[in-house]
């Protein structure tokens, strides 16, 4: 009999944005102390070694899998399937998983398995365009997340070695866990999954492009997505991940960055000195919301577009609207005594819908932007030829009534002005050609 060392991989990393496991494996052990090796028949043992012995992924895989067919229940099939699965990892994902769902059979808290089921469980989930499928996908490898967490010491690993192998693996399970949360609108366990990926590792890593920087971003994308939404900490962790992202990646994280700020603050200024400071610190500072003056409330805008307009009557459609939705009851009938009654005329209004009765039309731009009707138009006959949706219509009526909220403004003496025809063009006189 001769005996084989089953290999401790001790040493896991994240290599090239992905959770493929390093393994760091000892030779096969000829010698003859039985205490630190698995005893096999010369055969088994010469062909472990073969396979072992492969020098390409390529042909090792091939070479484990015959293995395995031939010695379906050896003693090292545990130690083959991880190699197994490492081997296919550099060229493979399909069977990668196949490979950590033997693994899993024979060793069901396999944190290296667990480690490669959530990985490529995330990356098949971001090719599904079926909402189902996606999901059901992202819950796999959220549930092989939460087993790498929960998982207990193997007897065959030391502290210190387990401790690695745990903090190497750390930031992709959480990330499985938040990506599956944050699809299901579930931005409380995204945040705090995210939050726990990121301080899992030294603060340098996270300034590197790869995972732990898209982390940050989609940390950004978690707090905006928040019922209320976290603007100021959208805007930190959005600025942070901008700040350290190459092009093209820095423009496209940026924008969410400057709107989160913009929407706090209502304005752009100090936002280049919010993104300074986040290249400083990972979390933001514990006095930030202090640092930030928030936007004025609704109502108080209100009030003041009110005292410093002496004519209410020439504020613009979006401007009455606003004081109509938002202003208090005083201050929208204020607004509404200027209008009320009138007739009035509004070209190139968007059509919402139509019926026999009434024309439902967009007016103001945060309407026509929003595809939301603002104007309800009480027609006063049939229309000959109605719009359709989407058409660009002149309208007249008179102020009759308004709903606030949401904002309905009602017009009575509804119309559609038809355009006008052009003139016709009079026939040139036909004229015989001269003959020369």
């Amino acid at each position: 009999m001769k005996k084989a060392v089953v290999a401790s991989l001790l040493a896991v990393a994240s290599v090239a944005s992905c959770a493929r496991i390093a393994v760091a494996q000892t030779p096969a052990d000829t010698g003859s102390n039985a205490q630190s090796g698995v005893q096999l028949a010369p055969a088994e043992y010469n062909a472990y070694t073969a396979a072992i012995g492969q020098s390409t992924p390529q042909t090792q895989a091939p070479a484990l899998e015959s293995f395995l067919q031939t010695y379906p229940q050896s003693k090292v099939k545990e130690d083959v399937l991880q190699r197994l699965m490492l081997a296919y990892s550099s060229f493979d994902p399909a069977k990668t998983l196949d490979a950590a769902d033997r693994l899993l059979q024979v060793d069901p808290n396999n944190i290296r398995a667990l480690t490669f089921e959530s990985y490529f469980r995330l990356q098949n989930a971001e090719k599904l365009t079926d909402a189902t499928a996606k999901q059901a996908e992202l819950d796999k490898a959220a549930e092989s997340g939460q087993k790498g967490l929960d998982a207990p010491k193997p007897a065959s690993l030391g502290d210190a070695d387990f401790a690695k192998l745990k903090e190497a693996a750390a930031p992709v399970f959480h990330r499985a866990i938040a990506t599956a949360a944050l699809n299901k609108k579930d931005s409380a366990t995204a945040v705090t999954q995210l939050k726990q990926s990121l301080s899992s590792v030294p603060v340098d890593q996270t300034k590197t492009p790869g995972p732990l920087l898209q982390d940050t971003y989609t940390l950004a994308q978690a707090y905006y997505q928040s019922t209320p939404p976290d603007l100021l900490n959208c805007t930190w962790y959005a600025a942070r991940a901008a700040s350290f992202a190459p092009e093209p990646y820095k423009s496209q994280m940026m924008p969410l960055a400057k709107y989160c700020y913009k929407k706090y603050h209502g304005a752009d200024d100090g936002f280049d000195a919010v993104a300074t400071a986040s290249q400083q610190s990972l979390e933001p500072p514990a006095d930030f919301a202090s640092t930030v003056k928030p936007a004025p409330k609704p109502e108080d805008i209100v009030k003041q577009v009110i005292a410093s307009t002496p004519d209410l009557a020439t504020l613009a459609v979006s401007d009455k609207e606003f004081i109509l939705q938002n202003g208090s009851a005083d201050d929208a009938a204020k607004v509404w005594d200027t209008i009320k009654g009138k007739s009035v005329q509004f070209p190139d209004t968007t059509v919402v819908s139509v019926s026999d009765t009434a024309l439902q039309v967009a007016v103001s731009d945060d309407a026509v932007q929003s595809k939301t009707a603002d104007f309800t138009f009480n027609l006063t006959a049939p229309l000959k030829t109605p719009p359709a949706v989407g058409d660009k219509v002149t309208v007249t009526g008179t102020y009759d009534s308004f709903t606030p909220k949401p904002l309905m403004i009602t017009m009575s003496n509804g119309a559609v002005v038809e355009p006008k025809k052009a003139p016709a063009k009079p026939t040139p006189a036909h004229r015989a050609p001269r003959r020369r």
